[in-house]
């Protein structure tokens, strides 16, 4: 019988019903005779509590204390599901991230998966178990506590489809899928049936929060079919597959995506030399700092240098900068987002750049930095400038 691997997400686990509706879903599909896995997340808000907790007492330590504080969120929903399934007489079994076998790196906070040991995973399945799996969640060749990052509960289920071969990784979560634009934002965003993982992996470095990239890169390694739906609605949802690139009468454009969490950093009177940037960026690296657009412009011997980055990663930024430059020097645009659009049909036709600022024109935007792919045209604009537009790209590359 094939596995299927299950991840719910903390909006689906947001409150002791949400979780009873889970098991209650668990037995339905036992019963058809579903073979399963399941991967939780921490129930909704809590790690933003235990962050902001954690900050109260000490800002910005990221160690081992951290992640074993950020840790134990998955534990609390893994009991309380099994404490579900028990009421229902369903043989179940919860592991955390060690007794899953998955060892990790030691980068607390962000640490990557190294090996997963599954025999403990594979016995407990033949002997008629559902595992149920702490996400989110690793462990240190020394016996260290990890955590995978924001979104890591999606990566622990992929890792754990590829290491055991489930025929597919079903993520629930709080949508039905994966849409042509984020519905809150534009209402008339349509799902899209398919994605192939390279549009995917773009969407999710762009902004949408339905997946981690981190997850949909391995989930592309690995050949894992993903497929998103809704934790209580019973859809289709999304399917994220191998799919081949459009051909030239396909969709151009798959989808609109948008990031908040983005800010720009503005440097006057810099030195234009590479050694300049190669010891700017090397520092910011050395903290951590993700660096996403770049621009430099030189006039008169005098050079500006804007670069943009996550809000979450301001202060490490300052840090850096104080040696670089003076602070009069340094202006920050803060009240920022990066809109995009993506497809892997963009490579196969020409004119998309057109398109894009002629619909930005509409809007008579503001960009502050701008980057392209084969398959992606990003830029930065006011945040004030969203709604309008994300609806002239939609109407633009969707006809509605």
């Amino acid at each position: 019988m094939n596995l299927v691997v299950k991840k719910f997400g903390g909006s689906s686990l947001a409150s002791v019903e949400k979780i009873e509706q889970i098991a209650d879903r668990l037995v339905e599909e036992q019963k058809k005779g579903e073979r399963s896995l399941v991967v939780l997340s921490a129930m909704f808000g809590y790690t933003d509590s235990l962050i902001k907790m954690a900050h109260q007492i000490y800002p910005n330590y990221l160690g081992p204390a951290y992640d074993i504080l950020l840790s134990s969120g998955e534990q609390i929903s893994v009991a309380l599901l099994s404490l579900a399934l028990e009421k229902r007489a369903v043989k179940n079994k919860v592991l955390l991230a060690h007794q899953a076998g998955i060892q990790t790196s030691s980068f607390f906070s962000k640490a990557e998966i190294e090996s997963i040991d599954t025999t403990k995973l594979e016995n407990l399945l033949k002997e008629g178990y559902l595992p149920l799996v702490a996400g989110f969640q690793g462990i240190t060749k020394d016996n260290q506590i990890t955590t995978l990052g924001r979104g890591g509960s999606d990566l622990t289920a992929v890792a754990l489809s590829a290491s055991l071969k489930a025929e597919v990784c079903k993520i629930y979560t709080d949508v039905t899928g994966v849409f042509t634009a984020d519905p809150r934002i534009y209402p008339s965003a349509i799902k899209i049936k398919e994605l192939g993982f390279s549009e995917m992996m773009e969407m999710a470095s762009l902004g949408s929060k339905v997946l981690q990239i981190r997850c949909v890169e391995l989930a592309s390694k690995s050949k894992v079919n993903i497929q998103v739906l809704h934790s209580s609605k019973k859809e289709e949802g999304t399917w994220i597959i191998n799919k081949k690139e459009t051909g030239m009468e396909g969709s151009v454009v798959s989808a609109i995506a948008h990031d908040l969490n983005t800010l720009v950093i503005k440097l006057t009177n810099t030195s234009s030399e590479i050694e300049f940037h190669s010891k700017l960026f090397s520092a910011l690296g050395r903290e951590s700092v993700f660096i996403d657009m770049i621009s430099q412009s030189t006039h008169k011997e005098k050079s500006s240098l804007s670069f943009s980055i996550p809000h979450t990663d301001l202060t490490q930024t300052l840090k850096v900068l104080k040696d670089f430059v003076k602070e009069e020097d340094i202006s920050i645009i803060d009240q920022a987002v990066k809109i995009s659009v993506v497809g892997v049909g963009m490579a196969q036709h020409c004119g998309v750049a057109g398109r894009f600022f002629s619909a930005l024109s509409q809007v008579k935007t503001q960009i502050y930095l701008l980057t392209t792919s084969e398959i992606k045209i990003s830029a930065i604009i006011p945040e004030k400038n969203l709604k309008e537009t994300v609806r002239v790209l939609h109407k633009e590359f969707f006809n509605f």
